[in-house]
């Protein structure tokens, strides 16, 4: 199994209750020029993008002017109609795949549908049954088209014992479902919202992802043949959170989840983000970039793009 990383491009991110607009705008030739360095001479680097239904907006804009030079687009499509409808959702799902899929290497239906948060399509009714209808539509219209694109979806950890996700998702899925199926994800962010001791990071991951796989995505009836991705990690920079540190964090995971991948049959990793929204704010979603707002490096840049060259090479 060929493993490969990526990373969501943007400054802008969400909190609990909404978007947080970057104090400095996208620079599309920075963010090129840092995507080219990550991506270095690996096989394949994925650029993350997230585009949402029915507003039709995309996060980061115009995220196709990225996927060039051997890269493509990791895309999210969000299902934010307010009623739940799926008719237009359906059609929404098959165009993109249409008209964009020969530069897309994932296609994300839904994005944390477990999650019941405003910012999040857990929140939006019958995000269940949009998971599942846009699966097979996503598959249906590739095959068709010719596209050579991966059909999967993802989910945040839920730690919660009596969360029903995972069951009711199995209860939906039918045979077309597990045939269109290709990766279930996971967005994880150890040691950020719960603080860890240091020296468990290395154990919690490889914890959660060892219930991730022979739990959560179990009782879906999904089998293990079927990939895991790590969709999004990331640690955040700040008051008590030392860029140093971050570094640490993330060749640690990192190192975690490619030693894990064989186990667990997970085949690829994104970081969360390329950039801070805002390097000089104090909130807990403002520096999660592996470069500042003004696009200066902090030392998790260089660990990153080492870690790609390396663990792509071997």
């Amino acid at each position: 199994m060929t493993f490969t990383f990526g990373i969501y491009p943007g400054g802008l991110i969400g909190d609990e209750t909404g978007l947080i607009e970057p104090v400095h705008p996208d620079d599309p030739a920075l963010i090129t020029a840092a995507l080219r360095e990550l991506h270095g001479a690996a096989p394949s680097f994925l650029v993350r993008a997230y585009r949402q239904h029915p507003e039709g907006r995309a996060t980061p804009a115009e995220p196709e002017r990225y996927a060039v030079e051997g890269r493509r687009l990791d895309l999210v499509l969000q299902f934010r109609e307010p009623d739940g409808r799926l008719d237009g959702w359906l059609d929404f799902v098959r165009h993109t795949v249409r008209t964009e899929g020969h530069r897309i290497a994932l296609l994300q239906i839904c994005e944390e549908p477990n999650v019941a948060l405003p910012v999040l399509d857990g929140s939006v009714p019958n995000v269940r049954q949009a998971l599942v209808q846009g699966v097979i539509a996503a598959k249906e219209e590739a095959l068709a088209c010719g596209h050579d694109l991966r059909v999967g979806f993802n989910a945040a950890l839920n730690l919660d014992p009596a969360d029903t996700f995972w069951t009711e998702l199995g209860a939906l899925a039918d045979e077309r479902f597990h045939r269109a199926l290709d990766y279930v994800g996971l967005d994880f962010f150890p040691d950020v919202f719960r603080p860890l001791p240091p020296e468990r990071l290395a154990e919690m991951v490889t914890a959660v992802l060892t219930d991730f796989r022979h739990g959560s995505v179990a009782k879906a009836g999904i089998g293990p043949s079927v990939p895991l991705r790590i969709c999004e990690h990331g640690w955040p920079t700040g008051p008590d959170r030392t860029e140093r540190r971050q570094a640490e964090v993330v060749a640690e995971v990192v190192r975690t989840v490619a030693g894990l991948a064989s186990e667990l049959a997970i085949e690829g990793y994104a970081f969360f983000s390329l950039r801070d929204a805002d390097s000089a704010g104090a909130g807990a979603f403002d520096r999660f970039g592996l470069l500042r707002d003004d696009y200066t490096r902090k030392p998790a840049f260089d660990v990153y793009r080492r870690l790609v060259a390396e663990l792509t090479s071997s």
